[in-house]
């Protein structure tokens, strides 16, 4: 995956002529964006994601062959280190979930707006997740309510394995934070965060932040006192409440979720 400051480049992986020809006009009206290919053709994408310099994939998902195009995205995962956006016209929940927990960072309806695709596209080569805020609620309440079988003592004792600095920058994530907005917040950088959250990732046995948060609703995960702003950092989430007024506090991140999901996308 490219790390260049350029444009990022994007591979189309679409069965219709027409509809791959339309996303590649589309995206290459956009300044920041450039298609360095596109196929409807599973051997020719495959090629093309392990020769192309990609940063971001996007791969139609309508299962028309039963898993098939499940096994595609699961084979450009271990061709590319690119991200992958699942493109969709299916409504079919549980077909979304499989897509998420094959490895997708992303899941468009072909029925969303461009603008919706173009904040995607940006989101997920940035390193977050974009999901809309149905998929979202359902994905958390089914992980929450599988989460709840596991062991309790298992999941206290993994989550005290972070360190204090790790279980601070797992929250602030948990809570919707991106690395930018996290490094600003504890005076450290890009980098050091990002070697902090695969630290996370590693010893909580998570994939993603989806994941991270799952693990930050179980019960034995207790959380830390909220960590100094920078000077200088305005905090956009916590701004103007305050301790003396428990309504107008930012909900957490599954709050946001459920409160909330009617009214936007929600980015984790």
């Amino acid at each position: 995956m490219s790390i260049a400051t350029g444009p990022i480049h994007i591979l189309i992986v679409e069965s219709q002529m027409l509809v791959r020809a339309g996303f590649r006009m589309l995206i290459e009206s956009w300044e920041q964006m450039k298609v360095v290919g596109d196929t409807g053709d599973e051997v020719e994408a495959l090629a093309l994601a392990k020769m192309e310099d990609v940063d971001v994939i996007l791969i139609e998902l309508d299962f028309k062959a039963g898993r098939g195009d499940l096994d595609l995205l699961t084979k450009m995962l271990s061709a590319s280190t690119a991200r992958v956006i699942v493109l969709t016209h299916l409504q079919d929940i549980e077909l979304h979930h499989l897509a998420i927990r094959s490895g997708a960072r992303g899941l468009v309806l072909k029925e969303h707006s461009p603008e919706q695709l173009h904040s995607a596209i940006l989101k997920v080569h940035s390193g977050e997740v974009w999901l809309d805020s149905k998929l979202t609620t359902s994905i958390i309440t089914r992980m929450a309510r599988s989460n709840r079988l596991a062991q309790d003592g298992k999941e206290s004792a993994t989550f005290t394995l972070l360190s204090p600095r790790e279980q601070e920058l797992a929250w602030l994530a948990g809570d919707g934070w991106s690395n930018k907005e996290i490094a600003e917040r504890l005076f450290i950088s890009e980098t050091t965060v990002r070697h902090h959250m695969t630290s996370v990732f590693r010893k909580l046995e998570v994939a993603n932040r989806l994941e991270l948060i799952i693990s930050l609703l179980r019960p034995t995960a207790k959380k830390p006192p909220a960590p100094s702003m920078s000077p200088g950092i305005s905090d956009k989430h916590n701004s103007s409440q305050t301790d003396s007024d428990p309504s107008s506090r930012k909900p957490s991140s599954v709050a946001s979720v459920r409160g909330h999901a009617a009214k936007r996308k929600f980015i984790i």
